[in-house]
């Protein structure tokens, strides 16, 4: 029996970064043996064990085979026959193809040392094209890798995957996986111009995929369009340490600016309702969780009105936070307030612009939670009126601490 560590320890290891899990391959042994060693079996699909004191992952060393479409339709091989070049000839990326011996030396057959060193995210074998799940892997690495170059050959295995249909085979759930996971790299946007490069985010996303081309308005400079202009908000969402769902809504915001029609060009007048429809679409499609859901509609939603916050009046502003129940979640209105700043500053020379909505919105909101609801409903006669009259109070409390109309 021999035991590698392999796959991200060694590359992270490799390139000076700290590792998070450390996982195994056992070659020459039987799932016996391991159980035998007290082992705890937990994969389903093929032997993957965990140690029984340090709990890292050992997988017996096995081969695969595609037998259907999709990345489930693999039949797996395990024999202590099977070799660590055989098991290491299934992975993805020849980065994650190489691994470490117990006396600390290399086993590196597909050369991924030297991809490390050019910085180039390359397949490993044409076995590539088999498994659908690694055209999204490998975007996802493209943007934590921010100074990696996806190998030519491995763009056009892309792109024969996506003719091959082999896209259509995925579920949702695990796209979405993949998406939340790539959305929290330090460079998001990569992932999605990746997928868009190799034909696959119209497959995927294609509301996104279609807002290149679509003309900014004039004055966020004409040379950035809105498929540039929402990636730089999704980068700014990454740079600022926004949670998921900031991310998630700073990467939908703009939808509906892929359906303006071409005589309202480039204003989009509109574009906020049409958004909304079109979260809401992907979202269902996508089966995402409901925070993220919830946010990214209120971002599509309300944006414009967050930006225009100095030109509200006091009633609106009041309507704005009953609309986004801000009193009851004020949490989730500062990740409305997020997502509008990211959207605000991702683009060409505004990072650096003041963006002076939040500290009204803060200041108003911080004023109505002031208002005594539970007096004025004491006060109030008639219960139906309760709701009315605590608009009105709520309404005073701005005007009085904003000085606005």
């Amino acid at each position: 029996m021999q035991i590698f560590a392999v796959g991200g320890s060694v590359r992270d290891e490799l390139l000076g970064l700290p590792v998070q899990d450390r996982d195994y391959v056992v070659v020459g042994a039987t799932a016996e043996e391991l159980l035998a060693r007290g082992f705890r079996p937990v994969g389903k699909d093929f032997p993957v064990f965990l140690h029984p004191s340090t709990h890292d992952e050992y997988a017996l060393a096995r081969t695969e085979r595609k037998t259907s479409p999709g990345y489930k339709g693999f039949v797996f091989h395990t024999a202590p026959d099977v070799s660590l070049a055989d098991d290491l000839a299934r992975r993805d990326l020849t980065i994650n193809a190489i691994a470490r011996a117990a006396d600390g030396s290399l086993v590196d057959p597909y050369h991924g040392v030297d991809d490390l060193a050019a910085r180039v995210l390359r397949h490993v074998g044409p076995a590539f094209v088999e498994d659908p799940v690694r055209v999204l892997r490998l975007a996802r690495f493209a943007a934590r890798f921010t100074d990696f170059t996806v190998a030519p050959e491995t763009m056009a295995l892309i792109r024969q995957l996506v003719d091959n249909g082999e896209l259509d085979h995925l579920v949702a759930e695990r796209v979405w996986q993949e998406f939340a996971k790539g959305l929290m790299e330090a460079c998001p946007s990569r992932m999605f111009e990746v997928l868009r490069d190799g034909g696959a985010l119209v497959r995927l996303l294609p509301e996104v995929d279609r807002l290149w081309g679509v003309p900014q308005r004039a004055d966020y400079h004409p040379e950035v369009d809105t498929g540039v202009h929402v990636m730089m908000v999704v980068d700014q969402s990454a740079q600022r340490g926004c949670p998921l769902a900031v991310r998630f809504a700073a990467l939908l915001h703009d939808l509906g600016k892929g359906t303006t029609p071409a005589t309202d060009l480039p204003r989009h007048p509109g574009h906020e309702e049409r958004s909304v429809a079109l979260v809401g679409a992907v979202c269902s499609r996508l089966k995402v969780p409901a925070e993220c859901r919830d946010l990214a509609l209120m971002v599509a939603r309300h944006h414009g009105q967050i930006h225009r916050g100095p030109e509200l009046t006091a009633a609106a502003i009041v309507r704005l936070f009953e609309a986004t129940d801000a009193l009851r979640r004020p949490a989730r209105f500062e990740q409305l307030l997020a997502a509008c700043a990211c959207d605000y500053h991702g683009r060409l020379g505004w990072q650096e612009v003041a963006y002076p909505a939040p500290a009204i919105f803060r200041q108003a909101l911080a004023q109505v939670r002031r208002v005594d609801a539970a007096a004025i409903a004491r006060a109030c006669r008639e219960p139906a009126q309760i709701a009315a009259r605590l608009h009105v109070a709520r309404v005073a409390a701005v005007r009085e601490a904003l000085a606005v109309g």
